[in-house]
């Protein structure tokens, strides 16, 4: 594989000139935006600011303006996208004192205001003046700052970054074992792969809004690398093979030709699969273990680092050809021989792996994993999962390949007993079985196996990795709930967004748990702007607030409702602006970056001049440097030991640092609330579909929880992770809370019909999202109701056949189950009287409501952005930063290109295996 570099380095001018003077070069804007992949072999450099010819993470065409890219549907709409708005500084300040006022005490608050107020006055204005100018030369104002986070992240991404889904069953029974499951989910993926590189894949759509499809050319071929100076995301585009990993070994063979056709059926692929776990087999898994390099994957990217170039510097070894294998996959597929019962334990699988120890020995399934990648995961029972590298992608992008290579399996099935069954796609690759294998060009078909060169080094470093690894998941636990009583529909007939809905039982099961409310995080996906990821949507309000001290006061049904129909309206109000990019999280972080950036190229500029340590906004760009610094600040001025600033000062009266000092942080971002708000407790998500199980992520502080969860027609599918707080009492809360809710909307509703039947209204209204039959049933019942109420006498419909009329009528109420199960008596229920406002028409209007926003879960994409998850990770990286980094990088990239240049064929690396009969 050879990679292009697309970056040269060249010392930085200051920040100041750079951002005062017009860029020569064109501009990105809409109108210029690719729209197609260009057919490079890319190697993205992180530590390099962004430029208009980067190429950094914003994809540069290969065609000159005249030209026209190569057509095709997926990016059709990239050119037409808006870029993302920057919010008016104002309203972002006035966001942030709303998202932090239900979070502090009034002390506490008043003390955020002023800093806020400060800002505004000296550092802010100068700030969002200079990120205008800045984001012109853009594709997207967050997006290199965004990447800086993820890829200058220190520990490991194994439940720190990576999420995961959990696939459901394959629906054909016949699948359900791991060979047939894992060929069926390769092949589909593999016709993925081919309707995006040929353009083919429908682009993504919100109520007819297109929607970004950058993230699809970021999710194959592509590696998390670790430096010394922060990882580097790099992608072969070009890439034909998939690697294998089976009891910790690993295999690799080609499965598409150079126009990314697949070359093998899914036989072929089943036949490769099962030699594959027939041979890993021969190894005592004991014995295995104990080479099972993929454990480095989880180690602190620094140490991986170092351990990455003890694996290449060896010329004559095996080990950087093995290492180039892995790195320029399609995507990873692990074959574990482990058969996990519960979902906690398959959840657990799909996130970090098991860990059990025989006789000293790990031989969980942790050390059979390479995070750095997109893995496919498949379990001996044929259960499967996805954990992908989180740089790049957000979930909404992975659930898309998740939902599509779900279904291609199940229309495969479907067409193989009718061939007129559809198809996920817009064209297919050729049979392979009917064609002629020279077409297939230079490939290899049989599976390698790769024979890494272990010396001591290496087998210490694979030790200690297992070991360290084996802490942090023992140091973490995982519960689901699956929880049948209801879903989206049931919702949506009680007239509220089902996102909103779930989001305050969340909070109503802390409360219940602990009396009190924390800083919550939801991602709202941001996907209709160019190169667009997520916004953070604050969940507590003084709604939120006022709704679960209703809930658990001794308060009647008809307030607690109401209180909560309010908090709702609030969320979704939220989730609206924030899907608007109208949020004040991802503004607030870039000037705070920024800031960073400015105070880098201010220490640059008093030292050396060669100096490459600095920022510039160069075409050629210069290393960065990350914002570890900014967080350390920040948390020092919260324990009284940052720097005070004098009233008045701004950022361009600030004295240099030879004269002062490192100047202090602005006012807002050395204000405790800062902190508070990105110390997240509740971590949550709303990411899935009926493809899906689970889906869940590790949780990003000490003290919080991790909530992914999918809303169902029927049912609520909920993964939550802790550092071992009480999670099973936590899920247990949450589950009486959502059975206690529904029991309190059905009486409050079967008030409210009664009531509306006794003024003559239709009384089929208090059962929303019944069908037409039952409402035949609903109307007679609402006619009997009137006749006890000594209303009117009432008109029975005329019954055909008599025999139809005879028996008692078994309906819910009187046989004591609800709607999907029994009645909760949780908490002893409370007296309920009609809902405010939701009788006649209001109800009518708030369900048409809420049909509309049932679809916010579409917004809700994962994003694990999260600033407040950094601090720890990042705080101690400021002190000994040393200079020209990328000085030993790129002699050492020099060195890894001439010694690529020595390598042997591909084709002969790994141990070839001979095929068994299948």
């Amino acid at each position: 594989m050879t990679l292009t570099e697309v970056r040269t380095f060249t010392p930085p001018r200051a920040f100041g000139d750079a951002i005062s003077q017009t860029l020569v070069t064109p501009v990105i804007t809409t109108s210029t935006t690719p729209r197609s992949v260009p057919d490079l072999h890319i190697t993205l450099k992180p530590a390099i600011s962004p430029s208009p010819k980067s190429g950094q993470f914003n994809m540069t065409p290969t065609t000159t303006p005249e030209e026209k890219p190569k057509g095709g549907v997926t990016f059709a709409h990239q050119d037409k996208l808006p870029k993302l708005p920057i919010p008016e500084l104002e309203s972002t300040c006035q966001r942030y004192l709303s998202s932090l006022k239900p979070l502090q005490t009034h002390r506490e608050h008043a003390e955020t205001r002023r800093a806020v107020q400060e800002f505004l006055q000296t550092d802010g204005p100068e700030l969002h003046e200079k990120l205008k100018k800045y984001a012109e030369g853009q594709t997207s104002y967050i997006e290199q700052f965004w990447y800086d986070s993820y890829l200058n992240y220190d520990n490991p991404v194994v439940l720190n970054l990576n999420p995961f889904f959990l696939l459901e069953d394959d629906p054909t029974p016949a699948r359900n074992n791991q060979v047939t499951r894992a060929a069926s989910l390769i092949a589909s993926a593999l016709e993925f792969v081919r309707a995006v590189r040929r353009e083919e894949l429908p682009p993504d759509t919100v109520r007819g809004t297109p929607l970004d499809m950058y993230q699809y050319s970021r999710l194959f071929g592509t590696a998390r690398v670790p430096t010394d100076s922060g990882c580097q995301i790099q992608q072969d585009d070009k890439t034909k093979h998939l690697v294998v990993m089976c009891h910790g070994q690993f295999y690799w063979f080609d499965v598409l030709d150079d126009n990314s056709d697949a070359i093998m059926t899914e036989k072929d692929i089943a036949i490769n699969l099962q030699t594959i776990v027939d041979d890993a087999r021969q190894i005592p898994i004991q014995e295995a273990a104990k080479s099972a390099l993929g454990v480095l994957s989880t180690e602190n990217r620094k140490v991986w680092s170092g351990l990455r170039d003890v694996l290449a510097k060896d010329p004559g070894s095996n080990n950087a050809d093995c290492l180039s294998i892995v790195d320029s996959a399609l995507f990873v597929v692990c074959l574990d021989y482990t058969e996990p019962t519960s979902s906690a334990a398959l959840c657990q699988n799909m996130l970090c792996g098991t860990s059990e120890i025989e006789k000293g020995v790990q031989i969980g399934t942790c050390t059979n994993r390479w995070y750095d990648k997109l893995q496919i995961i498949v379990c001996k029972n044929g259960s499967a999962g996805i954990n992908f590298e989180h740089t790049g992608v957000d979930g909404h992008t992975v659930l898309r390949f998740a939902s599509d290579v779900y279904t291609d399996t199940i229309l495969r099935f479907a067409r193989s007993i009718n061939g007129k069954a559809p198809s996920m796609w817009a064209s297919t690759s050729p049979d392979p079985s009917k064609r002629d294998p020279e077409s297939f060009g230079d490939v290899s078909t049989t599976p390698h196996k790769l024979e890494w060169d272990m010396g001591p080094e290496l087998s210490v470093a694979v030790r200690f990795a297992e070991t360290r690894l084996a802490d942090l998941i023992e140091q973490n636990e995982f519960q689901c709930l699956d929880f049948n009583g209801y879903g989206k529909n049931f919702i949506t007939s009680m007239g509220f967004s089902p996102d909103a809905f779930v989001q305050m039982a969340f909070q109503a099961a802390y409360y219940g748990l602990y009396g009190r409310v924390e800083c919550t995080y939801e991602p709202a996906m941001t996907k209709m702007f160019l190169h667009g990821r997520t916004e953070a949507i604050r969940t507590v309000s003084d709604d939120s607030v006022n709704f679960v001290q209703t809930f658990w006061a001794d308060a009647p049904g008809d307030a607690k409702i109401e209180a909560l129909r309010k908090a709702c309206q609030a969320h979704v109000n939220k989730t609206r602006d924030c899907a608007k990019a109208q949020g004040c999280d991802r503004h607030l972080y870039a000037m705070l970056c920024l800031w960073q950036r400015m105070q880098d190229d201010d220490n640059a500029s008093t030292s050396s001049g060669s100096s490459m340590n600095g920022y510039s906004f160069e075409d050629s760009g210069s290393p960065s440097k990350s914002t570890d610094s900014v967080f350390s600040q920040s948390m020092d001025s919260t324990n009284g030991t940052g720097a005070g600033r004098d009233r008045g000062d701004s950022i361009n009266s600030l004295t240099t640092p030879s004269q002062r000092g490192p100047p202090p942080l602005p006012a807002i971002f050395g204000d405790a609330g800062w902190d508070k708000l990105n110390t997240t407790i509740l971590s949550t998500s709303n990411c899935g579909n009926p493809s899906l199980r689970h889906f869940g992520f590790g949780p990003v502080s000490g003290e919080g929880f991790g909530i992914g969860y999918i809303i169902k027609d029927e049912c609520i599918s909920i993964c939550v992770s802790s550092r071992h707080r009480q999670t099973r009492r936590f899920v247990d809360t949450l589950e009486s809370y959502l059975l206690e809710i529904r029991r309190i909307l059905r009486i409050a509703a079967r008030n409210n019909a009664a009531a509306n039947a006794a003024n003559g209204g239709n009384a089929a209204c208090a059962g929303k999202g019944m069908t037409r039959a039952r409402e035949i049933d609903a109307a007679a019942d609402a006619a009997a109701s009137s006749t006890q109420n000594g209303t009117d006498k009432p008109v029975r419909p005329k019954i055909g056949n008599r025999i139809k009329s005879r028996g008692r009528l078994v309906t819910q109420q009187s046989s004591g189950l609800g709607q999907n199960g029994p009645t909760s008596t949780y908490n002893g229920g409370s007296s309920v009287g009609n809902i405010k406002g939701t009788g006649g028409g209001s109800v009518s209007s708030a369900m048409e409501e809420s049909v509309v926003m049932s679809e916010d879960d579409e917004i809700g994409g994962y994003g694990f952005f999260d600033a407040g998850m950094l601090q720890q990770a990042l705080k101690a990286r400021q002190q000994g930063r040393q200079h020209h980094h990328h000085h030993t990088h790129d002699s050492s990239s020099d060195d890894r290109s001439q010694q690529s240049r020595q390598r042997r064929s591909r084709r002969d690396v790994g141990k070839r295996l001979p095929l068994i009969d299948y």
